[in-house]
């Protein structure tokens, strides 16, 4: 199985960005799809964002369309998520999941918590307005 640990989580003001990363360890970090999502309290886990395991194809919620951007780097184990002009509606625990996609696509995005297998075990992420 892969381990997942995000980092790059803090205290922020609106309009600011910040880059959050996500390191894999265990197995071979391209043969997995990687999304984020993010939860506050009370409140259900929000996809926000999936990129396929060979980085070709990548999803966004509305929310976020248009100022997050994610990203991997295969041969680093890592991947990313660029978010920018945050908000105080952003601020939240950021998670990110990593998943075999069906039949080993190249392309799937996975969209759903239960798309995905493997998870971090988040990173705070506070924006002050």
């Amino acid at each position: 199985q892969v381990q997942l640990v995000e980092s790059g989580g803090g205290l922020v003001q609106a309009g600011d960005s910040l880059r959050l990363s996500c390191a894999a360890s265990g197995r071979t970090f391209s043969n997995y799809g990687m999304g984020w999502f993010r939860q506050t309290p009370g409140k259900e886990q929000e996809f926000i964002a999936a990129i396929s395991r060979s980085g070709v194809t990548s999803a966004y919620a509305d929310s976020v369309k248009g100022r997050f951007a994610i990203s991997r780097d295969n041969a680093k184990n890592t991947g990313y998520l660029q978010m920018n002009r945050l908000t105080p509606e952003d601020a939240a625990t950021y998670y990110c999941a990593a998943t075999i996609p069906p039949g080993s696509s190249t392309f799937y995005l996975g969209k759903r918590k239960s798309d995905y297998r493997y998870w971090g075990q988040g990173t705070q992420v506070t924006v002050s307005s």
